[in-house]
C-alpha cells in the first residue's frame, strides 16, 4: 500500500450477521472478529465501523427483499441492528449507517480521503463485496483480510473471495496477519 496510513474498515459487525439464532447469522463469524479485533488494536483511531439499516424506500427493490425477509423488515433501533458487544469499542468514530448492501461511497470516501483500506466484516458474499467492487470502481487501493471476513457459508466465502481476487491491483486478498503488516506504525528512528 502507498501514501497515507490505512485504515481499518469493519462492515457491519451487527447481532443480525453474527448470531446463530439468526438466518443470517455466519457461522464464521466467532474467527472473523478475533482477527478484526487484532487489525483494529493495530490500527488505533484509523478504524470504522459501518452498520446495515433496513431504512430503504420499500417502493424500490427494497419492497420486495423485505418481503422475502421479513424477518429483517424491523425498525433500525431494533437490537437486531446492533453492533456486537465484541466490535462497540473498535472505532473512536461514529458508525457509518446505510441502507445498501454496499458502504462505499461519498460519506465513506469523505472520511477516508485517499488512504488505503483494510476491509473487513460480514458477509463476505453481500456487504463486502459489494463495498470491495465499488471501491475498485472509484480507484482505491483495498487489502481484504480474508480470514476477518465472515461469509453467509464457507462455501459463499470462498466464491467472493475467489471474485475480489480478480481485481487486481484495486483488491488484494491476504490474511489478518499480512494485513496487520500494513497497519502496524513502523518504529521509529
Amino acid at each position: 500500500m502507498t501514501g497515507s496510513a490505512p485504515w481499518l474498515v469493519v462492515i457491519d459487525p451487527q447481532h443480525i450477521f453474527a448470531s446463530p439464532d439468526s438466518p443470517w447469522g455466519s457461522p464464521m463469524f466467532p474467527a472473523a472478529i478475533a482477527n478484526i479485533r487484532r487489525l483494529a488494536d493495530a490500527a488505533g483511531d484509523r478504524v470504522l465501523v459501518t452498520r446495515w439499516l433496513p431504512t430503504a424506500d420499500r417502493t424500490t427493490s427494497w419492497g420486495e427483499y423485505f418481503a422475502a425477509w421479513p424477518f429483517a423488515d424491523r425498525p433500525a433501533d431494533d437490537p437486531l441492528y446492533a453492533l456486537v458487544p465484541e466490535a462497540r469499542e473498535l472505532s473512536p468514530h461514529p458508525t457509518l449507517d446505510l441502507p445498501t448492501f454496499g458502504k462505499w461511497g461519498a460519506a465513506l470516501e469523505q472520511i477516508l480521503g485517499s488512504a488505503p483500506v483494510v476491509l473487513t466484516g460480514v458477509s463476505t458474499d453481500c456487504c463486502v463485496i459489494s463495498t470491495a467492487l465499488a471501491a475498485a470502481d472509484a480507484g482505491a487501493r483495498v487489502t481484504i483480510a480474508a480470514d476477518a471476513c465472515a461469509g453467509s457459508d464457507p462455501g459463499n466465502h470462498d466464491a467472493a473471495l475467489r471474485i475480489m481476487g480478480l481485481y487486481p491491483p484495486q483488491l488484494t486478498v491476504t490474511d489478518t496477519v499480512t494485513a496487520l503488516r500494513s497497519l502496524t506504525p513502523a518504529p521509529g528512528p
